[in-house]
């Protein structure tokens, strides 16, 4: 049996067109970036009629945005160059192209004071300095500091060294070099909206992605990318969320993500569990059975079922005779109304923490499901690509608990209505698969059953697909058609 085959098992049958929660990205390789940069640098030194270097700078300096430097530039030339740390464009000199010369009479170096340096280096404002100090100094920004832009050590001088200035010093330090080199990629990348780096940690792939580059286009779209080193480097164009936070868009995600980090909800609970004192708004916990209360701050009697005067009580304070005091009810309706939406909050929050909690231990599942599938080829017929619908079974529960986490977070936020019910009906139907999938990869191996069991969990595995196919694009369709309302202010909607 080949991997074709096994593969047409799994798929859901698809017209053909691009689907409504998918968005068009172009992974990049470092190369392909520079290759961006150097048209953008030989561009701008066409017009200027500059070298390549002091376009470099220049583009740096305006951040890589052409339009604006040709127009400053245009506007004043001298200006902009002096800004940018350039010196005034003069024919290069003999000294300039070649930078290292050696030293014919006595030279103190004013930063190391070693007046037995052969070897100086400068730029055009001839502040000279010796070669071991300029390594040193170029090698603590790039390496220490993270910097590119690699100024005159002198006091007061604003020059920045240019590339080919920088390579001559860094000839024999190639991983430095190649450290200044990705940092301006870097540079180039974070300055280009179109862009955005692979934050997995030791990738230098890029994604274009120019669908997603506006604020306004995040409103209905979530732009979910992979770069080309990996698959699993899956992140989100649109914001900072490492990772795939289909099917809620990147304002909605920021918001709950911030709220379950904030001690807001540590505010909730402290209102739910305790009270303030109604005349000096001391936080008041109670430790006793008894519900005449008195306010250690200022000595305030007061009953803590009603929140009225406990002087109004007289002696049958157990009967709480006052419950319609307009104060007793006003508190009473602000304590009812807190501990509600802290049980609002937790029933979503409580939700989307166990679909992220099962996502982690999936780990531990493909282990499980390992042995299950070296235990099936040991008591039945079946060979090792064929008890492959076991992974590719884990990999869609996987897949979907990340998509089921995310619709707890979007449903706390929704307004209620008939949009909503139908969301949390594909939401239902979704979870109801996904459990009922995670039973069969749990349950135990019998050799007689081995068919059976492989029937079922291709076909369950198929049906998980669809539905969460069907959440995602219902999602998708809506913010397209704006057919979801929130309960509260998100950024890019009215």
């Amino acid at each position: 049996m080949d991997m074709d085959a096994f593969n047409d098992d799994f798929k859901v049958t698809s017209k053909g067109k691009h689907k409504s929660y998918e968005i068009d990205y172009e992974s990049l390789t470092q190369g392909a970036v520079e290759k961006l940069m150097q048209a953008d640098i030989e561009h701008i030194s066409g017009i200027f009629g500059v070298d390549e270097n002091t376009a470099s700078l220049l583009l740096r300096y305006m951040n890589w945005n052409k339009e604006r430097l040709i127009e400053k530039y245009m506007d004043n030339a001298a200006s902009v160059t002096s800004s940018a740390g350039i010196s005034p464009l003069e024919p290069p000199t003999s000294q300039s192209q070649a930078p290292i010369r050696s030293s014919i009479e006595a030279f103190v170096c004013p930063i190391c004071f070693d007046d037995s340096q052969t070897k100086t280096l400068c730029l055009s404002c001839d502040h000279t300095f010796c070669a071991s100090c300029w390594i040193a100094y170029a090698t603590s920004k790039i390496r220490d500091d993270q910097e590119m832009a690699i100024r005159c050590m002198a006091e007061g001088c604003s020059l920045v060294a240019p590339d080919l200035f920088v390579r001559s010093i860094l000839e024999e330090d190639t991983t430095t070099w190649d450290r200044f080199r990705e940092l301006v990629i870097r540079h180039f990348v974070a300055s280009n909206p179109n862009l955005k780096y692979c934050p997995y940690p030791s990738c230098t792939h890029t994604v274009s992605c120019p669908s997603a580059s506006s604020k306004s286009s995040l409103a209905t779209v979530v732009p979910t990318v992979a770069c080309g080193a990996s698959a699993t480097h899956k992140f989100c164009f649109g914001c900072p969320i490492d990772g795939d936070h289909r099917p809620v868009i990147c304002g909605v995600a920021k918001m709950w993500l911030k709220k379950c980090r904030d001690d807001s909800e540590t505010a909730n609970w402290i209102k739910s569990n305790t009270k303030e004192c109604s005349k000096c708004q001391s936080t008041i916990e109670k430790n006793g059975g008894c519900n005449h209360m008195t306010c250690k701050k200022c000595k305030h009697e007061f009953c803590w079922v009603c929140m009225g005067p406990w002087i109004e009580h007289g002696t049958a304070w157990y009967s709480c005779n006052r419950y319609d005091e307009k104060d007793g009810v006003d508190a009473r309706d602000a304590q009812s109304k807190s501990r509600a939406s802290l049980e609002r909050y937790l029933h979503y929050y409580n939700r989307w923490a166990n679909h992220e909690q099962s996502a982690k231990l999936s780990i531990e599942l493909y282990s499980k499901t390992e042995k299950k599938m070296e235990e099936m080829q040991i008591t039945s017929d079946l060979t090792w690509i064929e008890v492959q619908f076991m992974k590719k079974a884990v990999d869609e529960v996987e897949k979907c608990r990340m998509t089921l986490k995310w619709t707890y977070a979007m449903a706390y936020y929704l307004d209620k209505g008939n949009e909503k019910e139908l969301f949390e009906d594909n939401q239902r139907d979704l979870e109801r698969a996904v459990e009922d999938l995670s039973e069969l990869l749990e349950s135990p191996i019998e050799a007689e059953n081995i068919p059976t069991l492989r029937q079922k969990v291709t076909d369950k595995t198929v049906y998980v697909q669809k539905r969460n196919e069907i959440v995602l694009e219902d999602t998708a369709n809506g913010f397209l058609e704006g057919r979801w309302q929130w309960n509260c202010s998100v950024d890019g909607f009215d």
